[in-house]
């Protein structure tokens, strides 16, 4: 596939995907032209790219994951298992934080719609 297709299949820019190469994500074989020719498995790929960088994964991370994922193997060396925990800990962390500062807005917009609301709990 080219990379205008793998673009447009995998919902992302064509800079992202050079993106993804330079940062040996994403193979890709160059034609005697020099154009990116992707395999067929490239748009699931680029889709488990953006997964791992959408829960704040670097991309160092997401190219270690990235072996264990082609191999199918259920081991992860204890290295990248260690990596794995400590990022899970910190989404984890992340989402009580986003949960709290709904639950803050949340009080603000009943304030806001009723003035005369109790807002004592919000101090």
């Amino acid at each position: 596939m080219r990379i205008g297709e793998v673009a447009d299949k995998a919902g992302v820019s064509v800079r992202a995907l050079r993106y993804y190469e330079q940062q040996e994500l994403l193979p890709a074989r160059r034609s005697p032209g020099g154009q990116r020719h992707y395999p067929d498995t490239a748009v699931g790929r680029v889709r488990l790219i953006q997964q791992l960088y959408a829960a704040g994964l670097s991309s160092r991370v997401v190219r270690d994951v990235l072996p264990c994922v082609d191999s199918g193997s259920d081991e992860a060396p204890p290295k990248l298992l260690d990596q794995l925990v400590t990022e899970r800990v910190r989404i984890d962390r992340r989402i009580t934080d986003l949960l709290a500062v709904r639950d803050r807005l949340d009080d603000v917009i009943a304030v806001a719609r009723d003035p005369d609301a109790d807002c004592s709990h919000m101090r």
